[in-house]
């Protein structure tokens, strides 16, 4: 099944990592990546912003994209909260299962 990287960009480590923990536990993402501290220039209400930001890096598989992004909007802090998803060409074959497997419902709690 053909993987999705989710991106998304919040406003500090402690926001960060409540989502991923969320997405997890939720089983909406099999892992979540934090990148650190990084500062995005954007314009937001006419005015050029910069603002420093933790990167997320949700992986899903496709057929929990949608879910996983609708989730995010819903407990995303920001008014506009960037949520893209891309979807993975390519992968380790055992790293796709595993992340189609990490995100069924229907899997029994460890």
């Amino acid at each position: 099944m053909p993987v999705s990287l989710i991106l998304s960009t919040c406003p500090d480590a402690d926001t960060a990592q409540r989502l991923a923990r969320i997405l997890v536990e939720e089983r909406l993402a099999a892992c979540v990546s934090l990148l650190p501290a990084g500062v995005s220039t954007y314009r937001w209400q006419g005015r050029v912003e910069q603002a420093t930001e933790v990167q997320l890096l949700a992986k899903t598989p496709a057929d929990r994209r949608d879910a996983l992004m609708a989730r995010l909007a819903e407990l995303h802090p920001y008014e506009l909260p960037e949520i893209l998803a891309v979807e993975t060409a390519a992968g380790l074959p055992a790293y796709l299962d595993w992340v189609t497997a990490e995100t069924r419902t229907d899997a029994s709690p460890e």
